[in-house]
């Protein structure tokens, strides 16, 4: 099997449960933290789903420079959903046309100038974007019980659906 087809499965695995969670996050309480130390619940929600589009950066660039991706905030659950199907769609398509020899080039994440990441593409989407994208989901859903919102199916049932849905 190649990487992109494993890549491609692992994308639509993760958008279900993803857009599940998304769903559920209660419009204005984007500033709303946990603790001081912790983000927002806005600025997680819009980290979630954004991160299934990065496979598009990551394969169409060499690098980001953190400090200029600057995308408008998400204040609603309804745009938090819009901007993941979009970014599934976009990732899909990226993952579809590119080659695994393309996926073992480098790829880096710049801060002020500073290579902060330098990688095989493969492996900036298995961290960079799928198992940062479970953690953070993770973080969501602890911000959502936190909040008396129901918490969705992820990999198993939740106390709120003790069944897979």
């Amino acid at each position: 099997m190649k990487m992109t087809e494993l890549f491609l499965a692992e994308l639509e695995r993760e958008a279900v449960p993803t857009r599940r969670t998304l769903e559920r996050v209660p419009d204005g309480r984007y500033d709303w933290k946990p603790h001081e130390k912790s983000m927002a619940f806005g600025y997680l929600a819009e980290l979630v789903a954004r991160l299934p589009s990065w496979p598009v950066l990551m394969i169409k660039q060499d690098e980001l420079e953190i400090t200029t991706y600057k995308p408008e905030p998400l204040r609603t659950s309804g745009e938090l959903v819009q901007a993941l199907d979009e970014g599934v769609a976009a990732a899909r398509e990226a993952l579809a046309n590119t080659t695994d020899e393309h996926l073992m080039k480098t790829w880096r994440i710049l801060v002020g100038g500073n290579i902060v990441s330098e990688q095989p593409r493969y492996i900036a989407l298995r961290d960079g974007v799928f198992n940062h994208l479970a953690h953070h989901r993770g973080q969501l859903t602890v911000y959502l019980r936190l909040n008396d919102v129901p918490v969705p199916s992820i990999y198993g049932p939740s106390a709120d659906e003790g069944k897979f849905e």
